[in-house]
């Protein structure tokens, strides 16, 4: 009998603990989750036409491969396809670096975030006037 007595205690210590344990892990999970946010472009200048890739009415897509930081700002930037004009990928590479954008979040944080861009020139229907004055002289 005194045996009985002396385990009912412990079970019931044991019991506490474990349902404190529960407790703790269901306020844990009570916490409000915050829900993210994806990446969102701000400042997105369309590059600058290259003056002789607009005269010949080149036109192309170059893709980037675009690493924006918590800042929002691109850090890596690397070429994945080119558009067939060195010119025009020099052009996507340089107005891209100046890009700003809104950093994505997870659980309210600012994250790390790598997108592909594509950056399109259309060829040129209409040369500009000037285009008309190269190579003359």
């Amino acid at each position: 009998m005194e045996r009985r007595t002396l385990l009912s205690p412990v079970l019931l210590l044991a019991g506490v603990f474990a349902l404190s344990a529960c407790t703790k892990k269901q306020d844990e999970s009570a916490a409000p989750l915050i829900a993210p946010t994806e990446l969102a472009a701000i400042d997105t200048p369309p590059p600058t036409y290259p003056a002789e890739a607009e005269c010949n009415s080149d036109g192309g897509t170059t893709v980037l491969r675009v690493t924006i930081e918590q800042d929002g700002v691109p850090t890596r930037v690397g070429q994945v396809q080119s558009s067939g004009n060195a010119a025009l990928d020099k052009a996507a590479l340089e107005a891209v670096q100046t890009w700003k954008f809104r950093a994505a979040t997870r659980n309210g944080k600012p994250v790390t975030h790598t997108i592909n861009v594509p950056v399109t020139f259309p060829p040129v229907l209409e040369k500009p006037t000037r285009c008309f004055g190269q190579g003359a002289g």
